[in-house]
């Protein structure tokens, strides 16, 4: 039997403040992978003075280099050292989780979930957008292959200049939690969410889009509440946005996982007009709970909710809340979307986005 091949993946996101969707990928993709008998699986992180919150733990033992964070990103993107072999030992391949760029000491995957950054500068800070450049600088000259969670990404990836013989589509998957109505009453009570809600989950940041879904939700007359879910991020004062909406919107901040699927099965309706996105894991997240979605054209999201979700122009708030007030006032049209969003979600599953990466750790592995 030929030995399992080694492959060394950053798990930094984990340490983040915000870690975002990448993290929640990255991990489930990182715990699918561990059920391979044909692969070992090694975490690599910079140097850190605590374990991660236990929401963001790995399913493997990590290896930690000697730098911390800052100084390792920039040591790997400038000076192209330290190796994460010097942590890990000798291995077969590197997985580039995210756009910080290790040195190719290995054959290097990497994963590319958006590139937002290059449609939009002006939402991410100018240290974000610089090192954002840089990655992607590293990831044209030194990636074998790029996996990417989308057709939408693989096209971004064709754009900035990606040979397509290097991309790989690996869609990301979703947990389906199965979810009682105990489970929601829970939540509800937790909460205080008293009146039926239509909800938004996501990192507070300027792509989602939450001034366009505020204004959508003021010119819509429903006797429900805006309930948005998530992290603060950066460059968007939603206290600003809410303003004289504060009696009809709720902000509930971060919920622990065990809590996103009770409130997204609770949901009368699923609302993500964001600008652009690498996947769409929130709306995946959404339709596995049977929940209607609205969500953007134009954007990856359009293509994991095709035929199973109302799409609207994120730049026209107007058409954004005649979607969600068809979908509060249609009760066929919501069970509807609401079984094909469901069918739709079990197609998606980290087993077989493990399966796809496992196949391209195998395409580039060096072999002894």
């Amino acid at each position: 039997m030929a030995e399992p091949v080694r492959v060394a993946m950053t798990l930094e996101q984990c340490w983040h403040r915000v870690p975002g969707g990448t993290a929640v990928a990255t991990l489930e993709l990182a715990s699918a992978l561990t059920r391979r008998d044909a692969l070992k699986l090694i975490g690599v992180a910079a140097k850190h003075t605590r374990e991660p919150d236990l929401e963001w733990r790995p399913p493997v033992q990590v290896k930690h280099l000697p730098l911390f964070r800052l100084a390792l990103y920039e040591s790997w993107h400038h000076l192209r050292r330290p190796s994460v072999q010097r942590a890990t030992g000798p291995v077969d391949v590197i997985h580039a989780s995210a756009l910080p760029v290790p040195p190719r000491s290995a054959p290097l995957v990497l994963t590319i979930h958006d590139l937002a950054f290059l449609k939009d500068p002006t939402h991410f800070t100018r240290r974000g957008n610089s090192f954002f450049m840089r990655g992607l600088e590293l990831a044209l000259s030194d990636a074998d292959l790029v996996l990417c969670p989308s057709r939408t990404t693989m096209n971004d990836c064709l754009e900035a200049g990606f040979d397509e013989r290097r991309l790989r589509l690996v869609p990301h998957g979703v947990v389906i939690q199965e979810v009682g109505d105990s489970d929601v009453e829970r939540v509800r009570a937790q909460h205080d969410l008293n009146s039926d809600y239509v909800l938004w989950t996501g990192t507070v940041e300027p792509r989602k889009n939450l001034p366009g879904l505020l204004r959508a939700w003021a010119q819509l007359e429903a006797d429900t509440d805006l309930v948005l879910v998530g992290p603060q991020g950066w460059n968007e004062d939603l206290d600003k946005h809410i303003g004289s909406a504060r009696d009809r919107v709720r902000t509930l901040g971060w919920l622990p996982q065990r809590d996103l699927a009770p409130i997204y099965a609770g949901a009368a309706v699923f609302c993500y007009p964001s600008f652009t996105e690498g996947f769409g894991l929130p709306v995946l997240e959404a339709m596995a709970q049977s929940t209607p979605v609205v969500t953007s054209s134009g954007t990856s999201t359009a293509e994991i909710a095709a035929g199973a979700g109302l799409l609207v122009d994120p730049n026209d708030p107007a058409a954004i809340a005649e979607a969600i007030g068809r979908a509060l006032d249609d009760t066929e049209l919501a069970a509807r979307l609401g079984r094909q969003g469901r069918k739709r979600a079990e197609a998606y599953t980290w087993d077989g986005a493990a399966e796809k990466t496992l196949a391209a750790y195998n395409e580039v592995a060096w072999r002894k």
